[in-house]
């Protein structure tokens, strides 16, 4: 097969969308609508920029050049490539967000179905997340199936529960939009650009690709620029369906503040929404929607871990891969939430900025051509200030280096490794200069 079908295409990007769409991307867009208010547009703007922007351009990045992570890290050097992907595989998969969408499915969907009395109880916990990744390792023990199951079963399902609470929220609104408060008062672009940065969707879309472009030759397509096509054709389809989600739940959050108050984050806004929407059914509608969008999630973040450890190490069987990756989510996940999150986002904030610089460096690689030092140099850049910012996460006092740190343009604001990436990547492009050509790019 030459090209992919219009409906294959429709499911494989309906597919990546659910796999996008977890936990953390439900309960960020309410919160943003309750405290962005009336400069709701402009804050979903700067939002979509990043939640989806980001993601895209990745996905975009892998399709054009039909690299996966470790084959875009080796233009820095082949070892990284290695120890990069094998970092963000363990993050993404068993020691992070694996973990983290079993629990949180388990806090806002399944907990309230349980007596009141055993909610707390740690074997509660146990229990529910041993029938969860149980669910996650059966469906991943056929990748082919993806499609199948996510792309045409149950990413309808999120979507068509998530248009019912929209709808509801249309026809009963809760309220009107009040002025913005905190930094949505003052710039509110900014802010919605921030949370969504904080999304770290654009992490997962370098894991996802991979398995976007097996589905695509799992349906028998095989030449390169039909692929980069349908993969590019996912991610736009993936992307719309984001941005049409994160406007619906902002909306919800928009409306929500006469008759609920402020919450203190999206999962109890949501809760309140939905409780005030249909009553004490709407906990069932909410449970439905998470853990839906958990499980999805969970089992794209399971399959792109054991296909890449396959691929790594082929001798292990892939379904023995999956099922350990099931086991180590599974027991990180019976740690508890705030710890799991404690752990990882220091590491986050380290590895977040270099994935982000790496991509952005493959898409102009035409014109870097094979001279290494220019990713080398934007990369020490980058890591030099993200390192800090994972420490400072940490609880480490770094007050000695804090004064000099806040002089960086966009530091207060999470970015500041941005001015040093491109400075390291200058310097690295000024010293590339004196290095000979490769074959490759003398042939050019």
């Amino acid at each position: 097969m030459q090209s992919l079908s219009k409906s294959h295409t429709l499911f494989i990007g309906l597919m990546l969308f659910s796999l996008f769409f977890g936990a953390g991307n439900l309960i960020f867009p309410p919160i943003l609508g309750q405290q962005s208010g009336e400069q709701f547009l402009i804050a979903m703007i700067g939002f979509i920029l990043t939640g989806v922007g980001l993601p895209l351009l990745t996905i975009i990045t892998i399709g054009l050049t039909g690299k996966d992570m470790q084959q875009l890290a080796q233009h820095v050097h082949p070892k990284f490539g290695v120890v990069f992907a094998v970092a963000v595989y363990i993050l993404i998969g068993p020691s992070m967000a694996i973990p983290r969408v079993a629990n949180v499915s388990f806090e806002m969907g399944a907990r309230s179905f349980f007596p009141e009395a055993i909610q707390s109880d740690a074997w509660v916990l146990l229990l529910y997340s041993v029938l969860f990744f149980s669910v996650v390792f059966f469906m991943c023990l056929n990748p082919s199936k993806l499609v199948v199951w996510i792309g045409n079963v149950l990413t309808p399902l999120l979507l068509l529960s998530i248009v019912g609470l929209f709808i509801a929220a249309l026809l009963n609104p809760l309220g009107s939009a009040q002025p913005p408060i905190n930094q949505y008062a003052t710039s509110p672009g900014f802010k919605g650009f921030m949370e969504g940065y904080l999304t770290m969707d654009t992490i997962a879309a370098l894991a996802f690709g991979l398995i976007v472009i097996n589905a695509i030759k799992d349906k028998g397509v095989e030449n390169k620029r039909s692929i980069a096509k349908a993969v590019i054709m996912a991610g736009i389809i993936a992307g719309i369906g984001l941005i049409f989600v994160y406007a619906a739940l902002g909306y919800i959050g928009v409306t929500s503040v006469e008759s609920l108050g402020y919450a203190e984050n999206g999962g109890q806004l949501l809760i309140l929404a939905v409780q005030e929407l249909f009553g004490p059914s709407g906990l069932l509608l909410l449970a439905v929607i998470v853990t839906l969008a958990c499980l999805t999630t969970c089992i794209g973040l399971v399959s792109a871990c054991s296909q890449y450890f396959n691929k790594l190490l082929p001798k292990v069987p892939l379904p023995w891969i999956a099922f350990i990756v099931c086991v180590l989510g599974l027991l990180v996940a019976n740690l508890g939430l705030n710890r799991i999150i404690s752990i990882s986002v220091p590491v986050l904030l380290v590895i977040y900025p270099v994935a982000i610089v790496l991509i952005i460096l493959s898409l102009f690689h035409k014109f870097i051509g094979e001279r290494s030092s220019v990713y080398i140099g934007a990369l020490i850049g980058t890591v030099i200030i993200s390192v800090f910012d994972g420490i400072k996460a940490a609880g480490v006092s770094i007050d000695v280096i804090t004064p000099v740190l806040n002089v960086l343009p966009l530091y207060k604001e999470g970015i500041g490794w941005l001015l040093p990436a491109i400075v390291g990547g200058y310097i690295g492009l000024w010293v590339g200069k004196a290095e000979p050509k490769t074959a490759l790019e003398a042939d050019e």
